[in-house]
């Protein structure tokens, strides 16, 4: 079996959120698994040095977007077994950042052609294409109007990943033929309010659709969840799977992750000794047994921060706890942090930046992780902080109900605390209930336990996307 992963992300490389890591870790669980698997990503500025200066110039070529052709260099590296190619472009991937500009439209159809166009060039045929998100969904539409008639593509089957349904990549009507180079009997795939759609395309136009929970592919079927499309995702209901993240297990592994401040494996005295060491790094006062919430976090309405706002105050002045928060985002959600450890110094620590170093020592250092999301395709951020045994305090809502189970004093069975409505007082409630807990050491210790016992890896999920590669290209040939 032959795949190609195309994304706009990976970790190590260039990462904006959960999408990078998940490009990063799954190829390798699946080269375990016997796929021959290979990753094509635009080849952005903000790639280190390190990186860059290890690519390998594998092929020059033209690639059409709509009436011109475009130059595309491709470079190649291979990191950790994994074979990565890179899209060169200056004009379309010399910029700083990722996303967020005039011509995003342009320049993602011109990725997303460059991934077919280049495959004779590097001498690989896949039998899957397998796009994630709204930067890689026109591949499989693409296939079909240009490359199906074309014996060497006529086999290649694709199947498309939801990471967030929330963005979609909607671009004006004109794309469809300036840019797709596509007439307007492809529009109805790809319509959208008078407009083009691309995630729309990469549902309508795969062999299969995946998304990265159960629960979140019941809940993007619904008008709430499914902004606009929960229509033709209950279309598509036969061709849906649901299928959780993993993490890199090997990666971040408390028990020989350089990055923080003393290893350990499942022992509660020596994770607590990365309390200490955080405690002091942020200048909090440095108190073992005051429990530490975290969160590490997009500063954005989507990870349920206008309920932390809510209740911030009434929690860090009446309860005996330290928080600390690391992220980026919204400029009204950074500004009010920074101003509430004005108001807390000795109870909060706000870090508006993003460190994977210091987001490691958090995960380590915590006793408790809090994610109040209004909802969370997936959510890699609980995996890694259940690794670390830090303690999952969630709302139920997508991967985070898939893989918090909520702890149940009678039985000693749970990994984590939830609460089910979107409510400020109702997370306030929650989190105190695991602060409670934290305080009962024969408690702690089960649902701590539990934690560290749990198997976030990626071999279970990498079996089930074999599966559907299997069953996509066993139908082709039927």
């Amino acid at each position: 079996m032959k795949v190609l992963f195309a994304a706009a992300e990976a970790h190590p490389f260039i990462k904006t959120g959960g999408l990078a890591d998940v490009i990063g870790a799954l190829p390798k669980a699946l080269k375990a698994a016997g796929v021959d698997v290979r990753v094509i990503l635009p080849k952005y500025k903000g790639i280190p040095e390190k990186y860059s200066a290890q690519m390998e110039h594998v092929a020059t070529l033209e690639v059409p977007i709509g009436w011109r052709n475009q130059y595309c260099g491709i470079e190649k590296v291979v990191f950790e077994g994994i074979p990565v190619y890179f899209v060169d472009n200056e004009y379309y991937f010399g910029r700083d950042g990722i996303y967020g500009y005039m011509d995003d439209g342009e320049r993602f159809a011109y990725f997303n052609r460059a991934v077919l166009e280049c495959l004779p060039a590097i001498s690989f045929q896949p039998d899957v294409i397998h796009c994630h998100d709204w930067h890689a969904a026109v591949v499989p539409l693409l296939l079909q109007a240009h490359y199906r008639h074309n014996p060497f593509y006529s086999e290649m089957r694709t199947v498309f990943t939801i990471h967030n349904l929330l963005y979609q990549g909607v671009f004006p009507y004109t794309v469809l033929g300036e840019l797709l180079g596509l007439d307007d009997s492809y529009f109805l795939g790809v319509e959208y309010f008078g407009n083009v759609n691309y995630m729309k395309g990469g549902i309508v136009y795969s062999d299969h659709v995946t998304t990265v929970s159960p629960t979140y592919a019941d809940e993007i079927r619904t008008p709430y969840y499914g902004y606009g499309l929960d229509g033709l995702l209950t279309a598509r209901s036969d061709a849906l799977s649901g299928i959780v993240n993993g993490i890199d297990t090997k990666s971040y592994n408390p028990s020989s992750d350089n990055a923080i401040f003393t290893k350990y494996r499942s022992n509660l005295a020596k994770k607590a000794e990365n309390k200490l060491g955080l405690q002091q790094e942020l200048g909090l006062p440095v108190a073992p047994y005051i429990p530490m919430v975290a969160m590490v976090t997009r500063l954005v309405d989507s990870k349920g921060l206008d309920l932390l706002t809510r209740v911030m105050d009434e929690l860090l002045y009446y309860d005996d706890i330290q928080f600390v928060l690391l992220g980026t985002g919204d400029e009204v959600y950074e500004r009010w942090f920074r101003e509430a450890q004005w108001r807390y110094p000795t109870k909060l620590s706000s870090q508006i930046t993003f460190s994977d170093a210091l987001s490691r020592k958090i995960y380590a250092a915590s006793d408790m992780f809090l994610m109040p999301s209004k909802f969370e395709p997936c959510g890699i951020s609980q995996l890694l902080a259940l690794r670390y045994g830090s303690i999952p305090v969630v709302r139920e809502t997508g991967g985070l109900n898939d893989t918090v189970q909520a702890y149940k004093e009678e039985t000693g069975e749970g990994n984590g605390f939830t609460f089910k409505d979107y409510n400020a007082h109702d997370m306030m409630y929650t989190l105190r209930r695991a602060v409670s807990f934290y305080h009962k050491p024969e408690h702690w210790k089960k649902v701590t336990k539990n934690a560290f016992s749990g198997d976030y890896s990626w071999n279970v999920s990498a079996q089930q996307y074999i599966d559907i590669y299997n069953q996509i290209t066993v139908a082709a040939e039927e």
